[in-house]
């Protein structure tokens, strides 16, 4: 469970126009079906430019970024810039249905927005159906000219390494299946680092392995991005700790690592040395599930070349967590912690206005061309989303009645025992398009509840456009506490008591994703959206 606080407050227009030295990036992207082969089979894909995974948007801290997409695939298109808060953008987010309604063959949309107070690694990736495991690319933002990364060791080179999937069959026809079935769509064929799963899979031998060549004694700065659909994974190097230095496009306290968990929709910095025995180490990454959901559990590789070491020298493969290392998993994520510099302050809400209390579940709904006459569904606070047929922002923006209600619960109908045992009976789900209105310049604490209904499961969760901090999470159940937490502990310190069983903590201001594994968690956010 989760719990964390967001501020709406107001912004000065000055802030969110460009500076009179603020460039103008632009950049075309054409989504275009390309014939690919993984793992000894070739398929038809999506993907933009011909590229998968897509080209890399560079731009800097405060540039005006312009993105003409034009779709000439046999699919509606929308692409999200995951993880720009879109200040006073709010139409340039790019999910389809609720910011906008999707581009269809033969048209163009342009997404025009600012980079307004972010710098570091996020990424970009269709918002519709499942057309984000191929069409997906980094997105980086650089500090302005002239401005140091606040760390030590300052880079002499960089990389992205993109962490996804590869399916053998159409990803929507799998997903099709699976909403015809009632199941969950079928797991993936294989893991892939840029978009290439590495020579433990079959016609995988240099072609299709990612390879960075590195100096010795140099330092590289790796921008990791998790854009798998479902799968929380590890990563590691082979004879290498990494020094993670940002998380989801925010500094934070440098800590050394042997490997790092990053859940889907995440981005992580670290600051790698190239320091040993010049020779070719294995990059890995296969996935984190401590709960019985069925995931590809085989191992995706790259490879770090040192220079002037021959390609014929056999790499060595990391020492990855176990599959299911829960206790690997807590202790990583108790390790991060806000920078808290004068630059980079934590800034914690010190009062909440509002607290919402969601519980996170699986459902049954009955279906009757389903295999058992019911449909898995997943839901909050037992309802199900249902898509609109227009834009959510276009029906607020024109006052168009009868598209959603604002009835959204801010916690459960029916209080349960949210982590006892797998409940049999009563486990259909409501439907609706209903939201939840938060009032501009107020403070809300949210509070993610997973639960155990048919099977706990891990959740990733992001909230377009804001950042929060993790003040607390643990196993089970939430409890209010009788005494507030002690923000100073957010400097950070150990030793203060959290609204979950598990004292542990998790203090983090970071924008986007949280993992949520059978988990009770606290989190405070300072969130921001323009006038």
């Amino acid at each position: 469970m989760i719990v964390f606080y967001f501020t709406i407050v107001a912004i000065s227009v000055s802030l969110l126009l460009p500076s009179a030295e603020a460039a103008v990036k632009k950049y075309q992207f054409d989504v275009v079906v390309k014939n690919v082969s993984r793992l000894c089979h070739a398929k038809p894909i999506v993907t933009v430019n011909g590229r998968y995974p897509g080209p890399t948007v560079y731009a800097r801290e405060g540039d005006r970024v312009i993105i003409n997409v034009t779709n000439h695939a046999h699919y509606n298109m929308s692409i999200h810039w995951h993880g720009v808060k879109q200040l006073r953008n709010g139409w340039a987010d790019g999910p389809a249905y609720i910011t906008q309604c999707p581009i269809q063959n033969g048209n163009s949309y342009s997404y025009d927005f600012n980079i307004t107070g972010q710098r570091g690694t996020l990424w970009w990736h269709a918002h519709i159906l499942w057309l984000r495991a191929t069409v997906h690319g980094a997105l980086v933002i650089m500090p302005p000219l002239g401005v140091p990364y606040p760390f030590p060791n300052q880079p002499h080179g960089e990389a992205e390494l993109v962490l996804g999937e590869w399916w053998n069959d159409d990803v929507e026809s799998i997903e099709n299946q699976g909403n015809t079935l009632g199941l969950p769509p079928n797991m993936s064929d294989a893991h892939t680092i840029n978009g290439k799963p590495g020579p433990l899979f079959p016609c995988s031998q240099d072609k299709h392995t990612y390879a960075l060549e590195v100096e010795w004694g140099k330092t590289y700065l790796l921008r990791i991005i998790n854009a798998a659909l479902n799968d929380e994974l590890f990563f590691a190097i082979a004879g290498h700790n990494m020094t993670v230095v940002e998380i989801d496009a925010v500094y934070c306290k440098p800590f050394t690592t042997d490997a790092l968990l990053i859940a889907p929709g995440q981005t992580t910095n670290v600051i790698v040395r190239a320091n040993r025995a010049p020779g070719r180490y294995f990059m890995a990454t296969r996935p984190f599930m401590d709960a019985p959901v069925p995931v590809d559990n085989k191992t995706a590789t790259a490879i770090l070349q040192y220079k002037g070491v021959p390609t014929t020298i056999l790499p060595l493969l990391p020492r990855l967590p176990t599959p299911n290392d829960t206790d690997f998993a807590g202790a990583y994520l108790d390790k991060l912690r806000s920078l808290n510099t004068p630059q980079f302050p934590a800034n914690v809400p010190l009062t909440v206005d509002r607290r919402l209390f969601y519980t996170i579940g699986l459902g049954m709904n009955p279906c009757a061309s389903c295999v058992n006459g019911t449909r898995l569904t997943a839901s909050l606070n037992n309802i199900t989303f249902v898509m609109p047929t227009i834009g959510l922002l276009q029906a607020h923006y024109f006052g168009i009645k009868g598209v959603f209600r604002l009835d959204f619960p801010d916690k459960p109908v029916t209080a349960f025992n949210y982590t006892g045992a797998p409940l049999t009976a009563n486990l259909g789900t409501s439907k609706g398009t209903r939201l939840s209105k938060v009032a501009f310049n107020s403070t809300v604490e949210l509070v993610l509840q997973d639960t155990n209904l048919l099977t706990v499961e891990s959740h990733p969760f992001h909230l377009h456009g804001y950042n929060f901090f993790v003040v607390g999470r643990g196993s089970g159940t939430s409890i209010r506490p009788r005494i507030r937490p002690n923000l100073t502990w957010l400097i950070p310190r150990r030793g203060t008591r959290w609204v979950c069983p598990q004292e542990v903590g998790l203090p983090l201001d970071s924008e986007l994703t949280i993992p949520v594994f059978g988990l009770c968690i606290v989190i405070w956010s300072s969130i921001q959206l323009g006038a």
